[in-house]
């Protein structure tokens, strides 16, 4: 089951497939408050409403430097 989480800040884009790296703060469900860094697919901005198919992990990584 998909939990909702609302994007807080929109750290970076990772390569030129369209991967945004963001944080997000969990919106409901047993990990509500919790704030996670997420790989995103698509166009996305702050405020906007994910759905996340997990809440255990963050993502890891380094962000590319344009």
């Amino acid at each position: 089951m998909a939990t909702p989480a609302e994007v807080l800040q929109v750290l970076g884009k990772l390569g030129v497939k369209g991967v945004s790296r963001v944080r997000c703060k969990v919106v409901d469900g047993r990990d509500r408050d919790k704030i996670l860094t997420r790989n995103v697919v698509g166009p996305v901005r702050k405020g906007d409403i994910i759905l996340l198919k997990e809440t255990e992990m963050d993502s890891e990584g380094r962000l590319q430097k344009r």
